[in-house]
């Protein structure tokens, strides 16, 4: 089939446009192809879950479940892949070698928007950098939508409002598939082994992904970076990038950009502003870096010095990372259940500033436990393994004298941890590793460690 040439806001009228998966971005992707006047299908090899299913019937939009049907989906003029579906997987590959166009949802909705685009990637602290940025947007009044990975589909929210900017968390996977998707702000908070399964193990070729998000911008465009991160300065001496360039750091002094020394933050871009660390809602060093980023997009965007710093003041931490949950009996529980990376341990372990208990573990994704190695020696003092296949880390943490403990249930895992804890020490669920093998997502895994946490200060 001969490829079709979509230019920005292409006309889909008469098109076939087919979307692959039918979660959250799949749906979003099809409202909006729908309004968009295309002719469209949605196939998941899996199952549609019923409330997407009942949006799909009230939208009028065909769909299927459990079965990829080839003639539909190859007589495609464009598909719009979701990110949960592998590259590897045999449909992709055969609509590639039909030359039908592949892109991601941001790719797709970006096309129907004017509206200004924050895009913010990174192995870690994406959430908490794409909500602080929102919160600082909108607590300066400003016409704002919140999607991508986090919250809402970007295309839903572009079919169904209209705003004049949009804070996306966009991932590797949706960076993997675009063509001309230009952030205004780009952001690349840091970069660490993840998701290797799907990159041939090659963590060049991850972090390359992550790059994507800065390929299309312009002079007229910025993309902000990790000036800390090896990784990202390495890569930065490789690709191309038209946007002005502003690095931010917590190691060295810069005279533009943004850093912290001295417990303040200073933030030195058009004027200059700093901060104490005191006035943060959220703590550790990482979040430091993620305020750091966050401040500069506010400084691109003209927001005043007293706006970025009330938002900064007044910004909650995001639900399942490093939330507080509850203390019982002098033990504190903490829920990091979306630490599902090395890098994001890493961060968790540091900022904990008590013995550890550590419930870890699920699906591994590669990882390599030898950079936890110190910080597990010096601080924890208890691991419960929580997943159906620990062998990775017992092989990997019984030589360290740390007593452990296999569950294969949330409730097993925190009566383990509470036995393990003693007054003064914290059982932290920070797990290093995907969900899938017990609970429907990291939310789900979270989710149900607050809710064991609780029953137990009931009963206590």
């Amino acid at each position: 089939m001969e490829s079709f040439n979509y230019n920005l806001k292409p006309e889909l009228l008469n098109k076939k446009v087919v979307i692959l998966g039918g979660g959250e971005s799949g749906v979003g992707a099809a409202i909006l192809a729908k309004k968009q006047g295309a002719n469209v299908f949605l196939s998941d090899k899996g199952s549609i879950k019923p409330e997407y299913q009942v949006i799909l019937q009230d939208e009028d939009i065909r769909f299927e479940s459990g079965i990829h049907t080839e003639e539909e989906v190859l007589s495609a003029d464009w598909v719009i892949k979701s990110p949960g579906i592998p590259k590897k997987a045999e449909i992709i590959q055969k609509i590639k070698d039909n030359n039908i166009l592949i892109s991601s949802e941001i790719e797709f909705a970006s096309r129907f928007t004017q509206a200004k685009i924050i895009a913010i990637t990174g192995s870690n602290g994406k959430t908490t950098t794409t909500s602080l940025i929102y919160h600082i947007l909108k607590n300066d009044g400003l016409s704002v939508g919140l999607g991508g990975n986090i919250g809402k589909s970007f295309a839903a929210l572009v079919a169904e409002s209209e705003y004049d900017f949009f804070v996306l968390e966009v991932s590797s996977f949706q960076l993997d598939d675009i063509q001309t998707f230009r952030p205004y702000i780009s952001i690349l908070l840091n970069l660490s082994p993840d998701h290797l399964d799907q990159y041939n193990y090659d963590y060049e070729q991850y972090a390359l992904a992550k790059f994507n998000i800065t390929q299309n911008q312009n002079q007229d465009n910025y993309f902000i970076f990790n000036k800390d991160d090896e990784m990202s300065i390495q890569i930065l001496e490789k690709v191309k990038t038209e946007a002005t360039k502003i690095p931010f750091s917590t190691k060295h002094i810069l005279p533009e950009g943004a850093y912290y020394r001295d417990r303040r933050l200073f933030i030195n871009f058009r004027n200059k502003f700093e901060i104490s660390d005191d006035d943060l809602q959220i703590s550790g060093i990482h979040n430091i870096s993620n305020s750091l980023a966050a401040s500069l997009a506010g400084k691109i965007l003209d927001i005043s010095n007293e706006s970025i710093r009330e938002a900064l003041n007044t910004f909650q931490a995001v639900e399942h990372r490093m939330e507080s949950v509850a203390q019982i009996n002098d033990v504190v529980y903490i829920n990091d259940s979306k630490a599902t990376n090395v890098n994001a341990v890493y961060y968790a372990l540091d900022t904990v500033q008590t013995p550890i208990v550590w419930i870890v573990g699920g699906v591994d994704k590669g990882n390599d436990y030898a950079e936890l190695g110190e910080l597990v020696k010096n601080k924890v003092c208890g691991i419960v393994c929580l997943g159906l296949d620990n062998d990775i880390l017992l092989s990997y943490y019984q030589g360290f004298g740390i007593p452990m403990q296999e569950t294969s249930s949330m409730h097993a895992a925190v009566f383990a941890a509470r036995d393990m804890a003693s007054p003064g020490n914290t059982v932290l669920l920070s797990p290093a590793c995907a969900s899938f093998d017990l609970f429907k997502n990291y939310e789900d895994r979270g989710t149900q460690f607050k809710s064991e946490v609780l029953k137990l200060k009931e009963n206590t």
